[in-house]
């Protein structure tokens, strides 16, 4: 039996795919085995927007070939779509498959031959516009990441997801309650949503047939699933009527990370974005209004062109001000064929470096202050896998990561607790497990 392993740059999108394709290998008859194992098939999914995709895609591929120096080595995802002749000329490289292809991976893997120079199938990004392939992860995690939505129609200045995936497109909601009742019966408890840009989910065919707030209804009846994690909308996309139904959700938990990007209007006009930070601090108070302990995350962008020192002190005191939980910090880095690249008052590297670890630090104080918020509080844990020094972790509907005595009954079980102290990790102590011996 053949031999295939993957690695995973990037998003929970990208993960979603990942799993996904392992289920063709494994239907085709393959084996899936862990990175480190010898395989005879090395397949690297790519991302476009974390910094370096070159240099990372390179190292991953040395990797494989230090485990399996005669593996047949595939590369798809963003970056593949993006740069597939750069990546061609990556040593060790066979394969590169574009948006429209890698789905069809069997397909173009029938010989496992090493070539002197890569195959590149990669067609122009306007062929995947109308295409939606659905994929979800199962089997590898306590929670399943379920793709709904694929492509966007928002062009900010910064990115290049329309042209690494294309226009929005979107499952159907009869396909998504399918595949969670499917996922519920294989007895995973949470499922999170993913999409590139999930709130503009509904659109078939160029045609909007839908909206994200039916889905959400759609999905709140669905048996089995515990729990439903909304993993990234935008704020203008994330209406009241849709915090007002998580608020008394079944299922939906108290939990939103909502794009930011800047705290400064000047910024949030050069980017593109369709909001302003005043529409961001009204979303903000909304869900603390009808959820006042709901997990608040915040992406946000340093040294974007033209963000002088004042814009920047701008965004640090807004959203140190703002009722939030924690922050996703991603220092901005120049992308081919977008706008952005060709924009003046650009910031130097050093700058772009000391603004992110200033709101990484921002981020610290706020999650701690957000889990010392909770402590005293009563939670339901979804307990992980994992084991670390004796302890197993897992996170509350409102997304505090807690730690518990490591039992393996636990695994993957929801367990009433009591959140009652930080340890200096950072993470939360619980006591009151259902089974007391664990108790703290």
């Amino acid at each position: 039996m053949k031999k295939v392993a993957f690695y995973t740059l990037g998003c929970k999108l990208n993960f979603s795919e990942t799993s996904t394709i392992g289920r063709l290998f494994t239907d085709a008859g393959y084996a899936v085995v862990e990175f480190q194992d010898t395989a005879d098939v090395y397949v690297i999914n790519t991302c476009s927007v974390t910094d370096h995709a070159d240099k990372k895609c390179r190292k991953v591929v040395k990797e494989a070939l230090k485990h399996s120096p005669n593996a047949y080595i595939t590369i798809v995802g963003c970056y593949a779509q993006l740069k597939p002749q750069e990546i061609a000329e990556i040593e060790g490289v066979d394969m590169v498959l574009g948006a429209a292809e890698k789905f069809r991976i069997v397909e173009f893997i029938s010989d496992l031959t090493k070539n002197p120079k890569a195959i590149v199938h990669q067609q122009n990004i306007e062929k995947v516009n109308h295409n939606f392939i659905a994929s979800y992860s199962i089997g590898d995690r306590t929670r399943t990441f379920l793709k709904v939505q694929d492509g966007c129609d928002y062009p900010c200045t910064y990115c290049t997801i329309p042209l690494a995936r294309g226009a929005s497109r979107s499952d159907t909601i009869e396909n998504v309650v399918y595949r969670a009742k499917m996922i519920a019966e294989s007895g995973v408890k949470e499922i999170v949503l993913t999409g590139v840009n999930l709130g503009d989910f509904g659109i078939r065919n160029g045609e909007r047939e839908d909206k994200f707030f039916d889905l959400v209804k759609a999905l709140d009846e669905v048996e089995g699933i515990e729990r439903i994690r909304i993993s990234s909308i935008e704020p203008n996309l994330l209406s009241n009527e849709i915090i007002a139904f998580v608020s008394t959700s079944k299922r939906f938990v108290p939990h939103f990370h909502i794009p930011l990007q800047s705290g400064s209007d000047k910024i949030l006009g050069l980017m593109r974005r369709r909001y302003r930070r005043d529409l961001y601090v009204e979303r903000v108070a909304k869900i603390k209004e009808v959820m006042p302990n709901c997990c608040i995350g915040v992406d946000v962008i340093v040294g974007f062109p033209g963000e002088t020192k004042e814009d920047f002190l701008d965004t640090y005191q807004f959203l140190n001000q703002l009722n939030i939980s924690y922050l996703h910090v991603f220092t901005y880095s120049e992308r081919e064929l977008t706008a952005a690249a060709e924009m003046n008052g650009v910031v130097a590297g050093s700058v772009r470096n000391e603004r992110s670890k200033m709101l990484h630090i921002l981020s610290d104080k706020k999650r701690r202050a957000f889990y010392q918020s909770q402590i005293g509080t009563d939670g339901e844990v979804l307990f992980e896998a994992d084991q670390k020094m004796g302890y197993m972790h897992g996170f509350t509907k409102n997304y505090v990561k807690v730690r518990a005595k490591y039992d393996p009954l636990m695994v993957n079980e929801l367990k009433n607790v009591k959140l009652i102290e930080m340890t200096a990790e950072g993470e939360v102590e619980v006591a009151q497990l259902e089974t007391s011996v664990y108790a703290h």
